[in-house]
């Protein structure tokens, strides 16, 4: 949520758990916890008064610089054995079942 929060700076708790698929008050509990530990801060939306805009704060903002540090790192370590056409491949397989598990959620979304 925090990585989503520091690259949007029109995120409400609704669209996240809508993004995220999950139920709002399961996204509220996890804010509350990034809001106590002084990562994220909420503001006033104008667009909508019952809402939250959700804004990294500097603290908030050196922990996804070093995340993304991380990650880098880790993806450079995991496809370093990796041919260019080999990586090309594996992503565009995965894209394929992170679509059609995508698909299966919503049908079974549509049957509740």
């Amino acid at each position: 949520m925090l990585k989503a929060i520091c690259r949007n700076d029109q995120i409400t708790a609704q669209s996240i758990a809508k993004r995220m698929q999950r139920d709002k008050a399961q996204i509220t509990r996890a804010l509350n916890d990034l809001i106590r530990d002084g990562l994220i801060v909420e503001a006033d939306n104008p667009l909508d008064r019952r809402s939250q805009l959700l804004n990294p704060t500097s603290e908030g903002r050196a922990v996804m610089t070093k995340l993304d540090s991380v990650e880098e790192w880790a993806v450079q370590q995991l496809t370093a054995k990796l041919e260019s056409d080999e990586l090309a491949f594996f992503l565009r397989i995965s894209q394929t079942m992170a679509d059609s598990a995508k698909q299966v959620g919503n049908a079974e979304k549509e049957e509740s």
